[in-house]
């Protein structure tokens, strides 16, 4: 039997990627599909609290403005992971990674709003980080973030009502041997999730003292 002989028996289920039982084992590349697709929407779920909590904090900005500035500096590392996943995830579909490839890409329309949420997270993110060095009354960093903000806004809410729906089977994981939910990745997506929560901490702490511009502002 010769190699390619061999592959195509294995991929068939008639040689050694057949467990016992009758049951084929899946692909161990596919273990990688879901796995990135678990630290995704785990990620996501970090992000979907992180943001509603922020959005909170603008009905009372006056008072609640050291938490507006601190929470928008934590989710940077958790925006910049899921960023990073997304986009591992389309660069191994278009180069064409089999297992990514069978998973497939969303639908056409969220397709085409994935770069305007990436875009706009990014611009929202990055206008905040420079109006807090700025300070109050210098630049157009003010009026661009708000711009920013109602743009993200708009796409994200698309966004989370066509994917919310699907995270609580993402999260459970797949079926195990034994009919339990496993989910895929192992404990590495969550140590990832919990460095870039560590890092947006880090940015947080090493930056609140800017907001004390602004509520000296807010006084006058």
């Amino acid at each position: 039997m010769t190699t390619g002989d061999a592959i195509r028996t294995r991929d068939n289920g008639t040689g050694s990627g057949r467990a016992r039982g009758g049951h084929r084992r899946p692909p161990a590349a596919d273990g990688g599909v879901q796995g990135n697709e678990r630290l995704t929407a785990l990620t996501g779920t970090v992000l979907l609290a992180g943001f509603a909590a922020e959005g909170l904090t603008i009905l009372a900005l006056g008072r609640l403005l050291t938490l507006h500035f601190f929470l928008g500096m934590l989710l940077i590392g958790p925006v910049l992971l899921k960023i990073g996943s997304v986009c591992y995830r389309f660069a191994r579909y278009y180069t064409g990674a089999g297992p990514y490839v069978r998973k497939g890409p969303p639908a056409p329309l969220l397709r085409l709003l994935g770069p305007v949420v990436i875009a706009t997270s990014l611009a929202v993110l990055g206008t905040g980080v420079l109006l807090a060095a700025a300070g109050p009354g210098h630049g157009p960093w003010l009026f661009l973030h708000k711009a920013s903000f109602v743009l993200w806004f708009g796409a994200m809410s698309i966004h989370v009502l066509a994917y919310a729906w699907r995270l609580p089977r993402l999260l459970r994981g797949a079926p195990g041997r034994s009919g339990r939910r496993v989910p895929a990745g192992g404990p590495a997506r969550g140590v990832l999730l919990a460095a870039a929560l560590a890092g947006g901490l880090v940015i947080a702490l090493l930056t609140i003292h800017l907001e004390g511009a602004w509520t000296t502002g807010l006084v006058r």
